[in-house]
């Protein structure tokens, strides 16, 4: 059946990066959950930057977040600080190790040599496909859709080229559309 042989594809891709990651040398010591927890923080934007979306975009517990987020402030990869507005939210921010240590072993080598492996004309069709697939997974199990913030429907492109949420109407900045947020929401019609 195609379900079954796509779940043992992307189920062993899966395991491969994650043992990849479990190699190297710039994570010894730290649990793939923790490296999850990393990866999260630098794709994420400030509205999602908090303990609780770090929870809900990796399906955790808060109380196993509090201490992945623990192990990795202990190891001086992650600030926490609270913000400006509400003292009652935290935001947890990538340190400059923290930062490096993922641009050196994100995505993994295995990964990267795979793809380079596959034929450069094709590469947007596996992009699209599987972010289909991901897009379809989050709207059947009713799940926050986590989106890069230019594809949610709140995302508004002024005449001068100016950014804004509709959402929250804060101005956004040209690297605010690349990362992700826990707001997102599809465009209509999706």
């Amino acid at each position: 059946m195609e379900a079954d042989r796509i779940y043992d594809y992307l189920e062993r891709i899966s395991n491969l990066i994650r043992m990849d990651a479990r190699r190297s040398e710039s994570f010894k010591g730290l649990q793939p959950v923790q490296l999850e927890a990393l990866h999260y923080l630098a794709s994420c934007n400030r509205y999602s930057n908090t303990p609780l979306a770090v929870a809900e975009y990796l399906g955790l517990t808060k109380g196993t977040v509090s201490q992945t987020l623990a192990v990795l402030e202990n190891n001086g990869l992650i600030v926490k600080e609270s913000d400006a507005r509400d003292r009652r939210v935290v935001h947890v921010l990538l340190t400059e190790i923290g930062r490096r240590l993922l641009d050196e072993s994100i995505p993994p080598r295995v990964l990267r040599a795979a793809l380079r492996a596959i034929p450069q004309d094709q590469r947007p069709l596996l992009e699209s496909a599987l972010a289909g697939v991901l897009q379809a997974m989050q709207v059947a199990n009713r799940l926050k859709t986590f989106g890069a913030c230019k594809s949610c429907r709140h995302h508004i492109v002024l005449e001068d080229a100016s950014r804004r949420c509709g959402l929250t109407g804060e101005r956004l900045f040209e690297e605010d559309a690349e990362m992700i947020c826990r707001e997102h929401q599809l465009p209509a019609g999706d």
